[in-house]
């Protein structure tokens, strides 16, 4: 029977109903998996506070080269990936332990006269794509398993942003990874040149970060929103904080650990003072916080210089005790409580210097500003020390009344606080006994 016959054979659908439904294509056991997959990877993001993360971005939009470590599994890669979508940037990883120098450096290639035209260096395939795209988020991977030989091909890339013969583009920013040498693969420690080209940040994970992601929800990565008015403000404040502070701390301009993993690190030189600078002109620019700021520093020219750099500007944000003196009813005096008792302490010390009754009385006033707009037990200490102050021929001023019920309830405290930690001390030692 012929193909034509076994068509005129096969009944013609009647009117009303229609052609028989084909059955369904059965999908293949692997092809649900790969559904089951798709699920599970689809994650969303969300604005949520990461001071690591914040601390990142604002390094990442500095232009200036990162360093995260930490342990294996920690999520640095994780981190990196989902800061390239957040900042729309094409992400190319490198994994730099198991490249060769010439990967970074160039490979020679010989042309027709190389004795006029010289051997030109030839870039590997991802920088000619980095320079295609015009931008991009080149992640160095694996950076500690490196070999020494690789670390020094590295350190053109890092700094100058050349790979052979070729430019990278400004729109490529270098963020890289490592483990500590404890727990990385046959690792080494960074050379001391390559280290000091980083910003370095310590990836932690955070509990609540690491469930609610692994929910699906992972907070998103934000370039920092600088305002344009403070643009300027914010570039002499840092020149002027990180100027004044190397004035006064000349020895540590330039200070090489002396120990190898130390020197693997971050450590002060005139290189990782410029970057600290950067990252304070950014960070006052965009009004981070002070965790975000003393992470971005300490990764810069390394803890001890940081926390020092950092007592510094708060030392630069103090009032001057003689503005305040002048004018005490409009006195602005910080919020924190520690700079706001060393202000006061700064004004007493001031009058202390120079003491005359005016100058005295204007104390008190400030004092009494104190009072208005903060907590009363900060005033107990410079309140005592200004009453010492006074001369014989001085009469107390009328604004001392406000300020005596203040400073005597707070010695009371005191006394009260002192006598049961007493009280609980010998009953200690009586059952002891």
């Amino acid at each position: 029977m012929t193909s034509s016959t076994l068509l005129s054979a096969a009944p013609a659908p009647t009117a009303g109903t229609s052609a028989p439904t084909p059955a369904p294509e059965t999908r293949t056991d692997l092809a649900l998996a790969d559904d089951l997959l798709t699920l599970l990877r689809t994650t969303t993001t969300e604005p949520r506070p990461d001071e690591q993360l914040e601390a990142l971005t604002l390094a990442v939009a500095a232009d200036l080269p990162v360093l995260l470590w930490g342990e294996p599994g920690i999520g640095k890669t994780a981190a990196l990936t989902q800061l390239a979508t957040s900042l729309d940037l094409p992400l190319t990883t490198v994994i730099a332990s198991v490249h060769e120098p010439s990967d970074f450096s160039g490979l020679p290639i010989v042309g027709d006269d190389p004795a006029v035209q010289g051997v030109p260096m030839a870039p590997p395939q991802w920088a000619v794509e980095l320079v295609r795209a015009g931008r991009g988020l080149l992640f160095l991977d694996e950076l500690s398993t490196a070999t020494p030989a690789v670390q020094a091909a590295l350190l053109r890339v890092v700094l100058e942003r050349k790979v052979g013969a070729l430019q990278l583009p400004p729109g490529v920013r270098i963020v890289a990874a490592a483990n500590p040498r404890a727990s990385a693969a046959d690792g080494w420690e960074l050379s001391p040149p390559l280290a000091n080209r980083f910003v370095h940040l310590h990836w932690v994970h955070d509990r609540e970060v690491v469930v609610r992601g692994l929910g699906g929800v992972w907070p998103r990565a934000e370039l920092p929103r600088l305002v344009p008015e403070r643009l300027p403000e914010a570039a002499a404040f840092a020149r002027r904080a990180v100027c004044g502070f190397l004035a006064a701390r000349p020895t540590l301009i330039h200070r090489l650990p002396n120990t190898e993993t130390r020197r693997g690190g971050a450590w002060p030189s005139p290189r990782s003072w410029d970057a600290a600078l950067t990252l304070l002109a950014f960070g006052t620019a965009a009004s981070v916080s002070r965790e975000v700021l003393a992470l971005l520093v300490r990764g810069a020219v390394g803890d001890g210089p940081g926390l020092e750099l950092l007592a510094h500007l708060d030392r630069m944000e103090l009032p001057d005790p003689e503005s305040l003196l002048a004018d005490p009813a409009s006195a602005e005096l910080p919020v924190r409580g520690d700079l706001r008792q060393a202000a006061l302490d700064a004004v007493v010390a001031a009058v202390g210097t120079r003491p005359e009754r005016e100058r005295w009385e204007a104390a008190w006033a400030v004092l009494v500003r104190a009072l208005e707009t903060g907590a009363p037990d900060l005033l107990v200490a410079p309140a005592t020390a200004l009453a010492a102050l006074r001369r014989d021929d001085w009469e107390v001023p009328e604004t001392v009344e406000r300020l005596t019920a203040v400073v005597g309830l707070a010695r009371r405290a005191e006394r009260s606080v002192g006598s049961a930690m007493a009280a609980e001390a010998e009953r200690t030692a009586g059952a002891r006994r």
